[in-house]
């Protein structure tokens, strides 16, 4: 359930990535990247 929502958080919100690297026996590592500027057109669909 936490990872759904942060994907539509990070991705489908505010055009993102969620990454994840896995190695067996060593862990996970989570990285979200979120851009600076959201593009107009993820802006505008938000507007109305």
């Amino acid at each position: 359930l936490g990872l759904s929502i942060s994907y539509q958080i990070v991705v489908e919100k505010h055009g993102g990535k969620l990454l994840c690297y896995s190695q067996p026996g060593k862990g996970a590592e989570f990285i979200i990247q979120i851009p600076i500027r959201q593009k107009i057109s993820q802006v505008v669909s938000q507007i109305k």
